[in-house]
């Protein structure tokens, strides 16, 4: 009789690490196989950020919204080394701070938002690329087309 032998750390499929503005906008687009952890991603997308930070005080310090992949000291240090204050919520923590701080403002679906946009378009939602060069290309084509729909709006 055999018996199957479990996989370890032979994750099939692309995993994409991203990094947005407060609106949703895509700031840094990293990609690798989805055997990696988010926390080894962090830094490479903390340093393709394509624009410049704003002007940071101690009083408005860069807040870095994350997940629970984030939550160890790893990724804590390596967003403190690149100048962000790690804010990590879990979903049901924002929801009851929403029902029970006035004025709260929730910042998870922002960052959630923008994978479900990438998700629309077809020829990333089943990886077809043969290179993560390619895959990676493709994704920076559709972070673009996001960039560029709110200036039609406003300019067409």
């Amino acid at each position: 009789v055999w018996e199957r032998i479990p996989r370890i750390g032979e994750k099939k499929g692309r995993k994409r690490s991203l990094l947005v503005d407060g609106r949703g906008v895509p700031l840094s687009l990293v990609g690798s196989g989805a055997n990696v952890h988010d926390a080894k991603l962090l830094a490479a997308t903390l340093d393709g950020v394509v624009r410049a930070p704003p002007t940071l005080t101690r009083r408005r310090p860069q807040h870095l919204g994350a997940d629970a992949g984030y939550k160890g000291a790893p990724a804590r240090r390596t967003a403190q080394a690149h100048g962000d204050q790690p804010q990590i919520k879990r979903r049901r923590e924002e929801a009851q701070a929403k029902r029970t701080q006035p004025g709260y403002r929730a910042r998870r679906w922002v960052v959630e938002r923008t994978p479900s946009w990438l998700n629309r378009f077809r020829k990333l939602l089943v990886s077809f690329a043969k290179t993560e060069e390619g895959s990676v290309a493709l994704l920076t084509l559709a972070a673009a087309r996001i960039c560029w729909r709110p200036i039609i709006v406003i300019y067409g």
